[in-house]
């Protein structure tokens, strides 16, 4: 298997429940590395539960979830976070008391490996600001009196100081300004370039066909369809079916 094919997040049969209410039922997905996969459907569908799920964040869950190799079913949220699986979650939990470098520098992790030994693409804040220009002016400024936009941006860059092998990101073109959504595609996409997989949690249609070569569709906790982008858009169905608002 080359490099680029490489499996680095593999999840089979994931099922999880809020309390006694099920909502992920044997849900399959992989990502490799190098990859960007959009895990697509409309609210409510189970997207933001998934990635809770595979980070064993506020619920209950069984099946299987493997990280670059190894299982992480057992494995508590810290524990995850450390092997370097990062998560920005949908609603960014910033220390808004805190400084944007202050945020940056708590999110810092060593530097890390793939299996094969060479070195994972390593973060310093001054890539990130190189990164996400709109930061570098904002640095002592605090986080809670950012835009929305530059929240998003920072949730995103506090995550990537911590040198995550496969990124989960969680609707991050949601309610966020036209130029934070092109900054938050080319950053997928430089990531996609030095090697990190990303799963992305997204429902629209258009930014992630931007950004991910691959997707699974969710209805009700369930996947209904996976495939390339270009499959789906040659699947009309498909699209009225499971994403038409």
């Amino acid at each position: 298997m080359s490099v680029a094919a490489a499996v680095v997040l593999a999840v089979h049969g994931l099922d999880a429940w809020y309390g006694a209410a099920r909502v992920l039922y044997g849900i399959d997905l992989e990502v490799r590395r190098g990859e960007v996969v959009a895990l697509m459907g409309r609210n409510g569908a189970g997207k933001s539960t998934t990635l809770k799920a595979i980070m064993n964040l506020g619920l209950r869950r069984s099946g299987q979830i493997r990280f670059m190799g190894n299982s992480i079913t057992a494995s508590k949220p810290f524990q995850i976070a450390r092997l370097g699986l990062g998560y920005v979650p949908e609603d960014r939990r910033l220390f808004t008391d805190l400084s944007v470098r202050q945020n940056l520098d708590l999110g810092h992790q060593p530097a890390r490996h793939w299996p094969d030994g060479r070195p994972v693409s390593a973060w310093t804040i001054e890539a990130l600001f190189d990164l996400f220009p709109i930061l570098r002016p904002l640095e002592n400024r605090q986080a809670g009196t950012l835009s929305g936009g530059e929240q998003q941006m920072l949730a995103v860059a506090r995550t990537l100081m911590g040198n995550p092998c496969v990124l989960l990101l969680d609707e991050p073109s949601e309610g966020v300004a036209p130029l934070v959504v092109e900054q938050m595609a080319a950053m997928i996409l430089a990531l996609k370039q030095q090697g990190t997989g990303v799963l992305l949690s997204e429902q629209n249609i258009h930014f992630a066909q931007l950004v991910a070569g691959r997707t699974y569709v969710l209805e009700k906790g369930v996947v209904q369809y996976s495939g390339t982008m270009q499959e789906m858009r040659q699947s009309p169905e498909v699209i009225r079916s499971y994403l038409a608002i």
